[in-house]
């Protein structure tokens, strides 16, 4: 085996995601504890722990005990002899940041779903849900806070089979619930894990070669034993057997159940993962499919954060390495600008903290300092030929507000925040070209409260917002010239140019914009800005 394909096996690239508040970061900490990667792990809102999560990084996350932004975190792990080299990608759950999640999910093999026991599927879940269909990204479920009062087990599994359209396979099984939990029976081990609550040490699992072992009775009670004995029986005869070709394409998905936050469940679900899980897969662009064990590499640029060391204003650029081995100091071909470019100092992530990297394999996510805004999201890196990577979503804003600047003694400050936290693609910038001020379009109105937040205790700007009625922002296309020079003198005061100094009509309403394309129907008008 060579020693690209050896590194392929190794690695593991997922992402964790839910509906906020269902112990996404929470088991993204514990996943963390189990690799090493973190000694203490910490909660994402508690007055005890003053420790904060680690994947929540950011001022505004540690405040509001949500993530706002994806982060990137990568250790390494052992099991029965076989190094692991795993990449967790733990987005944000809050819908208003869904484009965020949408745009990870391009960039992982596989995903963990995390749902909460007593809420079961929620609105978001369901929407992350039909991208991995999307894409037939294989999924694994983690039920969370077992030990906490909520629905029967049987009950969840019929409604993620329902509402996820998938079929579930349970390989672990809970023994009780919330108060009277006791503890999960590993079906894929055939292993008894009893529940002793700690956020910080792994509760040791008991072999049991037969559900009618007598050590399972003196463990749980006879009660607690004959009902999981029934359980089993019944999920034997309800759920199919574990087919690792059917969860490899999608259509099957292994369920577990545990508390994140009590660091329950957490290692089976792990080292399962591990064994199950895919190793980077091909990709798909534009002009052939790419395959990792290919010498040349190849990558995109999924993600890009603005101002990682306030201290240096520096933005990094994520790039998921699709192909061959990148390294430190090569030169390579950025696709869209046509230059070759070399990188001193790329950086693997432990959330916020960062060290420089020698090299990169297939699966591997590498930071490249980006100070001059040479990347943007979709670009392509490659040794030298011309791939474009596609499918990376790109949504029109649904609400508008002005900025304005709050404080005239830091106008250079305000810039250059705006314009490097547009660069992430959280929000979209507008000019109107007929009186010059600044439109902030985004998804929700979370993201207002962020950029306004970011601006002041990153950048040391001051913003306000303005209302403005606004309906779609709509990029245009035509061959007609002649037209699209009426169209933009009629209707100029409602024309703006974007971030990339491309036409964007700002329409009012719905009316107004189905009056303008009745009127000028040589002129398309798109919702999204990659046409």
């Amino acid at each position: 085996m060579s020693q690209l394909t050896d590194e392929i096996s190794k690695r593991r690239t997922f992402a964790v995601i839910a509906h906020p508040d269902a112990g996404k970061t929470s088991l993204t900490e514990k996943l963390l504890l189990m690799g090493g990667a973190i000694h203490v792990a910490g909660a994402v809102k508690s007055n005890k722990i003053k420790k904060t999560a680690t994947s929540d990084f950011m001022e505004i996350e540690r405040q509001r005990g949500i993530s706002v932004a994806t982060s990137v975190m990568a250790f390494d792990y052992q099991l029965g002899g076989q190094d692991y080299k795993i990449n967790i990608l733990d987005t944000p759950g809050h819908q208003d940041f869904a484009e965020d999640t949408y745009r990870t999910l391009t960039a992982v093999d596989s995903v963990i779903i995390v749902i909460d026991c007593a809420k079961g599927v929620e609105t978001q879940t369901r929407k992350l849900m039909e991208v991995c269909r999307m894409r037939n990204t294989p999924v694994i479920i983690f039920i969370n806070k077992m030990d906490r009062e909520g629905k029967n087990p049987f009950d969840l599994l019929d409604e993620i089979e329902k509402e996820l359209k998938i079929t579930c396979r349970p390989l672990t099984w809970p023994i009780n619930i919330g108060e009277r939990f006791k503890g999960v029976y590993n079906l894929y081990e055939r292993s008894l894990i009893l529940y002793t609550p700690s956020k910080q040490t792994v509760s040791e699992g008991v072999a049991i070669e037969s559900l009618d072992d007598p050590e399972l009775d003196a463990r749980v009670g006879e009660k607690d034993a004959n009902q999981l004995r029934e359980d089993v029986d019944l999920l034997t005869g309800v759920y199919p057997d574990f087919d690792k070709q059917a969860y490899l394409d999608g259509q099957l998905a292994p369920v577990f159940f545990g508390s994140a936050l009590n660091n329950f469940g957490v290692r089976e679900l792990l080292d399962c993962f591990c064994q199950i899980a895919p190793s980077p897969q091909p990709t798909t662009t534009v002009e052939r499919v790419v395959h990792p064990e290919e010498e040349t590499f190849s990558g995109f640029v999924f993600k890009i954060h603005a101002n990682m060391d306030p201290n240096h204003r520096s933005c990094i650029a994520f790039v998921k390495v699709c192909s061959g081995k990148f390294e430190r100091g090569t030169y390579y071909k950025h696709v869209r600008l046509n230059q070759k470019m070399r990188f001193s100092a790329p950086t693997a992530f432990m959330a916020s903290k960062k060290e420089v990297i020698d090299e990169c394999y297939p699966g591997d996510i590498v930071g490249l300092p980006d100070s001059g805004g040479t990347f943007k999201i979709g670009d392509t890196l490659t040794a030298g030929e011309d791939l474009h990577f596609r499918g990376i979503p790109s949504f029109s804003p649904e609400m508008f507000k002005y900025i304005e600047n709050a404080d005239p003694m830091k106008a250079k400050q305000l810039a250059k925040g705006i314009d490097q936290l547009m660069d992430e693609g959280v929000a979209q910038v507008f000019t109107n070209q007929f009186n010059g001020r600044k439109v902030i379009g985004t998804v929700g109105q979370l993201q207002f409260e962020v950029i306004q937040f970011r601006l002041e205790h990153e950048y040391n700007a001051k913003c306000r917002w303005e209302p403005i009625k606004l309906y779609k922002a709509c990029w245009m296309e035509t061959d007609d010239e002649e037209q699209l020079k009426d169209f933009k003198r009629r209707k100029m005061q409602f024309m703006a140019v974007d971030h990339e100094g491309r036409d964007v009509f700002m329409a009012e309403s719905g009316y107004v914009l189905q009056m303008a394309q009745q009127d000028f129907p040589h002129i398309k008008f798109h919702f999204s800005s990659e046409f």
